[in-house]
């Protein structure tokens, strides 16, 4: 048992010297062409994945937290500095998007800076997306969160099907 705790300890180290190795001093990345705001637990694997890998592929700049953000990242500072550099938004809505305070306050951020957003409906139709009050979020960020909800539901996107693996554009006519 006390071998086990010394490897997990000497691994976690090299990730942090590593890290740390890998720390180049007031050299920052270009601004972001497209933020992708996801739900990470929904979609990092499948389409968020895919779709940044693909972006960049074309010589974009896209953001996508888990490949942007590095271990002691301020979380607010990078994604709201992102948002703010970036020219498109596509906000990759899933069945427990609307759990995630985090993307609830990209997509209004993304709305409130009047960025273009594309909206794409992963295995989710834009009737079933709602804003949930648990009773821990402040009454001016369930509305901010509900009017861009709202918002990105009125905006032609695209559906993605990820066991059909087929895309389609769909409208306020498909809610």
């Amino acid at each position: 048992m006390q071998q086990r705790s010394a490897s997990a300890a000497k691994t976690l180290c090299r990730k942090i010297l590593n890290h740390h190795n890998q720390i180049q001093p007031l050299r920052r990345p270009p601004p972001c062409d497209v933020f992708i705001n996801h739900r990470c637990i929904d979609t990092k694997r499948t389409i968020s994945g895919l779709l940044f890998n693909h972006l960049s592929g074309l010589g974009l700049h896209p953001f996508l937290d888990s490949k942007n953000m590095k271990p002691g990242d301020k979380l607010f500072d990078n994604i709201d500095r992102a948002i703010h550099e970036s020219k498109v938004g596509v906000a990759v809505f899933s069945p427990r998007y609307c759990e995630s305070y985090f993307c609830l306050h990209e997509l209004a951020l993304l709305m409130e800076t009047k960025k273009r957003v594309i909206p794409i409906f992963c295995d989710v139709k834009p009737s079933q997306l709602h804003v949930k009050d648990n009773g821990l979020c402040p009454g001016k960020d369930l509305q901010r969160f509900t009017y861009a909800l709202e918002e990105a539901k009125y905006t032609v996107g695209l559906t993605f099907d990820t066991i059909e693996g087929y895309v389609f554009y769909t409208s306020v006519l498909d809610l």
